[in-house]
């Protein structure tokens, strides 16, 4: 399961880099047809910010020192995606309404 958290982690993270490069490519020449926020919105930002936080949740669950079994760790992997996408979005509605 390992193999499985490295590499949901892995893209997760080139995902976030491509959206934050994205983002800033878009607000520098003045398209807002490539900003991924408009064309992907809160479901992409919560695909994104979901497999960072079950990549990391897990990797730090299977590497716990308390001997965790795999099915446990599955479930912290899958509560920490579930907990990141979920702030990611609450963060998200929270700037658009101070904006």
């Amino acid at each position: 399961m390992i193999k499985v958290y490295a590499i949901v982690l892995a893209v997760g993270v080139v995902l976030l880099i491509a959206w934050i490069l994205m983002t800033v490519l878009a607000g520098n020449l003045d398209r807002p047809s490539i900003d991924p926020e408009a064309r992907f919105g809160l479901a992409g930002r919560r695909v994104v910010a979901g497999s960072v936080g079950f990549g990391m949740a897990g990797m730090s669950a299977e590497y716990s020192p308390l001997g965790i079994s795999w099915p446990l760790a599955l479930v912290l992997a899958v509560a920490g995606g579930g907990a990141l996408a979920w702030y990611s979005a609450k963060v998200g509605l929270e700037s658009d309404e101070t904006a």
